[in-house]
């Protein structure tokens, strides 16, 4: 238990600090734990309050290869 422990504290430490921040908040304990593979199997069914999703676009959002930004204005 200590392990686990000290694991989550660690990377949620280094998602505050990627983030600028001085304090470990929900949000990062989630990103630490959602970026692990390992503790991502672990707690994968955990929901944990405040602690928001990960940042991902879905690729067919995402704009086409080869446009202009301009083009899109123009339809």
């Amino acid at each position: 238990m200590e392990y686990l422990a000290a694991e989550v504290l660690e990377l949620a430490g280094n998602a505050a600090r990627d983030n600028k921040k001085n304090r470990i908040i929900p949000r990062h304990i989630q990103l630490a734990i959602r970026n692990d593979g390992e503790l991502f199997k672990l707690l994968g069914t955990v929901t944990i309050a405040a602690g928001g999703v990960l940042p991902n676009i879905h690729t067919v959002l995402l704009p086409k290869k080869g446009k202009k930004a301009g083009d899109s204005a123009n339809v």
